[in-house]
């Protein structure tokens, strides 16, 4: 059974479009980190899925939406509204995941 958990390419695209005011303001430092976190987390959550761990996919889940909530505020807080943006749409990939993984 194959399980959707998120695009890659956000996770690029969001670091290429904070690069630049990354340096600026320490939130944007911490959003930065923040999204890369939500990354690996999510490649964790996929390879939960390949083990078939539903449980620890779900938890995963629920760690990469904390993650990105936190980037979101973080980024909001600098002032990079734009990448706040691109977090939502990426927060409802999240909940689609969770709803292909069957998670509450």
């Amino acid at each position: 059974m194959r399980h959707t958990i998120l695009s890659a390419g956000l996770a690029a695209t969001l670091l290429a479009t904070i690069a630049a005011p990354a340096f600026a303001f320490p939130s944007c430092v911490d959003g930065q980190r923040k999204i890369e976190e939500a990354s690996a987390l999510r490649y964790q959550a996929r390879q939960e899925a390949r083990l078939g761990n539903h449980d620890r996919v779900c938890e995963t889940l629920d760690e990469v939406g904390d993650r990105y909530h936190d980037a979101q505020g973080a980024f909001e807080d600098c002032g990079s509204a734009v990448t706040s943006i691109d977090i939502r749409s990426e927060l409802r990939n999240l909940r689609l995941a969770k709803r292909v993984n069957r998670c509450d």
